[in-house]
């Protein structure tokens, strides 16, 4: 089934723009004697952490991801499956192995 540019909602810049607002840190550096919580610094610029299945295990990718429908896609199940009210990072539903051979993909095309 192929996901149509204009009934996908993950395309949309509003989508887009609150996804990335989950995304905390987005290359942001902590600052010394910060107080703030939840700044990872270590994610790359332009890059976003997740955390993939029961086990959540982090991964660190790249913003273009958003630019895969099999990847929105994740987010969709994500989405459906926790909201976007959570306090424990963007966690994506699907079996670690199956999140790394999409990412792996991902990576080559």
């Amino acid at each position: 089934m192929a996901i149509k540019k204009s009934d996908n909602i993950f395309l949309q810049p509003t989508f887009i723009k609150q996804l990335l607002k989950k995304c905390s840190s987005l290359g942001k550096k902590q600052k010394p004697n910060s107080n703030e919580p939840g700044l990872p610094t270590d994610v790359p610029k332009g890059h976003f952490a997740v955390y993939v299945g029961k086990e959540r295990t982090r991964h660190v990718v790249p913003i273009s991801f958003l630019n895969y429908p099999e990847f929105l896609r994740l987010l969709q199940r994500a989405e459906e499956e926790f909201g976007f009210n959570y306090d424990m990072g963007l966690t994506i539903p699907c079996e670690g192995t199956v999140f790394e051979s999409l990412t792996s993909v991902i990576r080559i095309l």
